[in-house]
């Protein structure tokens, strides 16, 4: 979360909405998030209900695998980075900025 804290700036620019999510508690989110000074929000997901339903829950469901999702205002799912790659920002910055290219031409016609 530290890279896309990182690099806020370039996701505002394209037009996206950051934000992280965590089985961890409220009270552990914050403490991180002061950490790393994230200032996208940084959601608590205890019960693990979204992680279930994004299919991101470890098989011992101690964890949630790190993976990113880029979600067009539509709700669709546009792309997904699973472990190591979720960490870098570049593939979700792409499809950001692909996201924003398609949406300014759609609204030429």
């Amino acid at each position: 979360m530290k890279a896309y804290q990182g690099d806020i700036a370039k996701f505002v620019q394209a037009g996206a909405q950051v934000l992280g999510i965590s089985i961890d508690s409220p009270e552990r989110n914050r403490k991180f998030a002061q950490e790393i000074g994230a200032t996208f929000p940084l959601l608590s997901d205890p019960a693990k209900t979204t992680a279930k339903a994004y299919g991101v829950l470890s098989f011992t469901r101690l964890f949630a695998n790190r993976v990113t999702f880029v979600i067009d205002r539509e709700g669709i799912i546009r792309h997904i980075d699973e472990g190591s790659a979720a960490m870098d920002t570049g593939s979700a910055l792409q499809a950001c900025s692909l996201g924003e290219h398609k949406k300014a031409e759609g609204s030429k016609q």
